[in-house]
């Protein structure tokens, strides 16, 4: 099932356009991946791979946002400066842990999820910036890393244990593309100077 994304700024002669920080880039993005990755999540579920709770799919949705930040911050990385690219990831690591402890809160009670999702990026994102990103794109490594990692939050049985296929080779480069697309429609970016 597709999702529909409105990644482009709103502007009419009715409706005086206003400029866009990137702060509000980053929490329209934050939105739109929260969107793309619960529907990724869901997806696995309908595709028949076992969630033993809710708690659990979210633990899922994280990986896919991990992945969806290192993506935002490699193409960030291409026409941002320093600065801006690190507020800009900053603000959408923010933005999503908002979402995360929104959800937890719902599905598990009130406590502090933020610290634990914060950790869990620092780690991701420290282990995706030794993995391939070519030409706007996530490399095989890339897309096989996220794939264990969900793997990793399902359980390796019989059920669960072909997740990284399925990952690898239909979900991982749909989010990408998605993701893609909705950084240069937010920041206003052509593709062609994006690389």
């Amino acid at each position: 099932m597709a999702i529909r994304i409105k990644d482009k700024w709103h502007h009419s002669r009715r409706n005086r356009p206003t400029p866009k920080s990137l702060q509000d880039s980053a929490g329209a993005l934050a939105f739109i991946g929260w969107r793309v990755a619960l529907e990724k999540a869901q997806n696995l579920n309908r595709e028949g791979y076992r969630y033993d709770s809710d708690v659990e799919r979210v633990g899922v949705i994280c990986e896919f946002v991990a992945f969806e930040i290192q993506l935002a911050d490699r193409l960030a990385y291409s026409f941002l400066d320093d600065d801006e690219r690190e507020g800009f990831i900053n603000e959408l690591g923010q933005r999503f842990a908002d979402y995360l402890q929104d959800n937890l809160t719902d599905l598990d009670g009130p406590r502090n999820y933020r610290d634990s999702f914060v950790a869990l990026l620092n780690e991701r994102l420290s282990d995706y910036a030794t993995l391939t990103f070519k030409d706007g794109e996530p490399g095989f490594d890339a897309l096989r890393y996220l794939g264990s990692k969900v793997l990793g939050v399902l359980g390796d049985d019989q059920t669960n244990r072909w997740v990284i296929d399925q990952i690898v080779a239909l979900d991982a480069p749909e989010v990408a593309e998605k993701i893609s697309n909705s950084v240069f429609n937010l920041l206003s970016v052509p593709k062609k100077d994006a690389h």
